[in-house]
């Protein structure tokens, strides 16, 4: 059986405290395997991205382990969770934050930078990163000049920096036209299967759906077993 880059037990997450506290997660356990595409889907307010947050530790969860290639993270100080997130996530928002005033090649630097790469290592590197996203003809590109599907690329190929185990993309084909959408995740896809790494996504856009290796549905701070509607096709409307 395949051994889960990330597993986690029992987590419960809560904002707030005392009577006022509000539970958004409910003692959730979650797998998440090399080579698939893992899809969080459910209603606003679920805690599909509270949950992603804390599995991708950007959030401490109230309670419960997580545990990382076997190796527990509950005790980590800041410092250590920061090296963790560099090791072994990349990032990819709806927004892409691309700084508007770096070339996409800049854009890619930047996380090369926090890593220590060295400056022409690290220039040599981001022009691998997007030419394996299809933009090598775009590397001195500002993101005012590339299209929005190009933005997400460009996010792409940064969340690849460091060659992590695990991408997490919250909402990445919401702005996307239907084309734009299956190239991003056709993309998606070929990264998980080709570098044996997972990603995670949450999404309100069943469109995807056909991409998915699990499709996991939370309501109320809960995994449902509650599957999709298997009619809903790329070329549909999207629902976010």
């Amino acid at each position: 059986m395949m051994q889960p880059i990330l597993s986690a037990r029992g987590l419960v997450h809560n904002f707030g405290e005392g009577p006022s506290a509000v539970q958004v997660l409910k003692n959730i356990d979650i797998d998440i395997l090399p080579a698939e595409v893992l899809l969080l889907v459910g209603p606003s307010g679920s805690g599909k991205t509270t949950l992603v947050h804390i599995l991708g530790h950007l959030l401490r969860p109230t309670a419960g382990k997580i545990t990382i290639c076997g190796k527990s993270t509950e005790t980590l100080d800041e410092d250590r969770l920061a090296e963790l997130r560099l090791q072994h996530f990349g990032f990819i928002f709806q927004a892409h934050n691309l700084f508007p005033m770096l070339t996409a090649t800049e854009n890619v630097m930047v996380a090369l930078d926090l890593m220590g790469v060295d400056k022409d290592v690290a220039r040599v590197r981001a022009h691998e990163l997007l030419g394996s996203v299809g933009l090598g003809h775009r590397v001195d590109a500002f993101p005012a000049e590339l299209s929005i599907g190009q933005k997400q690329r460009v996010a792409i190929a940064r969340a690849l920096a460091a060659d992590p185990e695990i991408l997490i993309a919250d909402e990445p084909t919401a702005a996307l036209d239907s084309e734009n959408g299956l190239k991003a995740m056709e993309l998606l896809q070929a990264l998980a299967r080709n570098g044996r790494r997972a990603v995670v996504i949450v999404t309100h856009d069943f469109r995807i759906f056909q991409f998915a290796n699990r499709v996991l549905h939370l309501e109320d701070g809960r995994i449902v077993d509650k599957p999709p509607e298997s009619s809903h096709s790329f070329g549909a409307g999207s629902a976010s």
